[in-house]
């Protein structure tokens, strides 16, 4: 969506803390022997406490309110029995709808993890957003923020998953454009004004692409590898973007 005004920030600022908030409350009740399933239980009553909805329940029927993916897993992982451990690297990812409007984000933990080379991937993946955000300005190429991602992972010895991107958002959890991890020469068009975009990173140890598995929702890399997620929600501007997920 591109904003008409005001209102419309507001509503994505208050979808934004409530994902935010969320994401905050999981990641701190992360502790060795919590279950998967118990965790999103802990995201599903902060988002109740806001008055948001789960977005993947609303809009794909998720089995879960909110995506925690373990080790290997690189998205839409399931909320189960799954216990976790020290030294797992977990990705959270919480997107909601409030009042009409959605938000998403996400965050990898490595939990307890002494793996220098998983310790650095997540690094690099934060370097990444950080590096996207600072060129996500109004004018700029949508194809710039897939550059700056591909060369940073590059650079640090990483490459990126292609078949997961940033997105539009806003009325819905996903609409157009796409927004890759890596740079694409073919892709058209530019960032607007007011326009609102998740923008996330795919980091991986060397896959390229993720697959599917047996359960129809949980992704793994076609190398078998790692991959570190960060995601923020933000509105486009001329100067630096407002980030809605960021507390």
């Amino acid at each position: 969506m591109t904003i008409q005004g005001q209102k419309d920030i507001d509503g994505l600022k208050k979808a934004g803390q409530a994902v935010a908030e969320t994401l905050e409350t999981m990641k701190s009740a992360l502790c060795e022997g919590i279950t998967t399933r118990d965790l999103d239980q802990i995201g599903a009553e902060c988002l109740k406490r806001h008055g948001a909805v789960s977005a993947p329940i609303k809009m794909y029927r998720f089995p879960g309110t909110t995506c925690i993916s373990v080790n290997r897993e690189v998205a839409h992982g399931i909320p189960s029995d799954r216990v976790i451990r020290k030294g797992d690297l977990i990705n959270i990812d919480v997107s909601a709808e409030l009042n009409g409007y959605y938000a998403d984000t996400g965050f990898t933990v490595p939990f307890g993890v002494t793996d220098s080379k998983l310790l650095d991937l997540c690094a690099c993946s934060k370097r990444a957003l950080g590096k996207a955000l600072r060129v996500a300005r109004a004018g700029e190429k949508l194809n710039r923020i897939g550059e700056v991602v591909e060369l940073e992972a590059n650079a640090s010895g990483f490459d990126v998953i292609r078949n997961l991107t940033g997105h539009g958002i806003g009325r819905k959890l996903h609409e157009d454009p796409s927004i890759f991890s890596y740079y694409d020469p073919h892709q058209r068009g530019r960032l607007g004004k007011g326009m609102v975009v998740a923008i996330e990173t795919f980091v991986s140890t060397g896959g390229r692409f993720a697959e599917e598995t047996g359960d129809g929702w949980t992704l793994v890399a076609d190398d078998g590898g790692f991959v570190a997620q960060y995601e923020h929600t933000v509105i486009v501007t001329e100067g630096e973007p407002i980030v809605v997920t960021r507390l």
